[in-house]
C-alpha cells in the first residue's frame, strides 16, 4: 500500500509544475486554435497572444477587436518592412478568408497587451476575448508559457526583430 501511496503523490507533485493547456473555442464557421503567450519580464508592460483562426465557412470574416482583463489595451498587430527595419503596426483588422487558417505568430500577426495589470507569469492563463464581424465573439483561454517560448517549427533567428521590439517596450 505505501508503494500505490507513493506513487499517486509523486503523479499530483509533478502535474502542480505543468503550464496550463490552450483549449479551441469556436463560434460559427471560426475555430481558434494553439493558443498561447509569453512569460513576461519584471517591469514589462506588453505582452503577446498567439493562435492560429480557422473559416470554414463559405464567407469571409475578419477578427476586428479582442479584449482581456490583464491589459489597459488590447490591439491587432503586424509586422511591416521599413527599408530593412521591421517594425510592429497597430491594424484595424485581420482578414480570416473563406476556407482557410490564419495564423497569428512571433514575427507576424499578432494580439498585443498593452498595460499590463501584473506580470505574465509561466504556468497560468488569462480570458482572451476576440470579436469577429461575422461570427460574434468568443473566449479562449490563453496558456502563458515560458519567456523565450517558440511556435513549433521556429526559430529563434526569426525572432530578433520581435525580442528586440518587446525588450524596448519593457521600460
Amino acid at each position: 500500500m505505501k508503494i500505490g501511496l507513493a506513487a499517486v503523490a509523486a503523479v499530483m507533485l509533478a502535474c502542480v509544475g505543468l503550464p496550463a493547456l490552450a483549449e479551441d473555442a469556436q463560434i460559427g464557421a471560426i475555430t481558434i486554435k494553439g493558443a498561447w503567450s509569453r512569460a513576461t519580464a519584471p517591469g514589462a508592460v506588453a505582452g503577446v497572444a498567439f493562435f492560429t483562426i480557422a473559416n470554414t465557412g463559405a464567407d469571409d470574416d475578419a477578427l476586428v477587436s479582442a479584449a482581456a482583463d490583464v491589459a489597459k489595451a488590447v490591439e491587432l498587430h503586424s509586422h511591416v518592412m521599413e527599408g530593412d527595419i521591421m517594425r510592429m503596426r497597430q491594424v484595424p483588422t485581420i482578414s480570416i478568408p473563406a476556407g482557410q487558417t490564419v495564423a497569428l505568430q512571433p514575427g507576424g500577426l499578432h494580439v498585443m497587451l498593452l498595460g499590463l495589470k501584473q506580470p505574465l507569469k509561466q504556468g497560468t492563463s488569462y480570458p482572451l476575448t476576440l470579436t469577429f464581424q461575422r461570427a460574434g465573439s468568443v473566449t479562449v483561454t490563453v496558456p502563458i508559457q515560458d519567456l523565450g517560448a517558440m511556435p513549433p517549427g521556429m526559430s529563434h533567428e526569426h525572432m530578433g526583430d520581435h525580442m528586440d521590439h518587446m525588450n524596448g517596450m519593457m521600460h
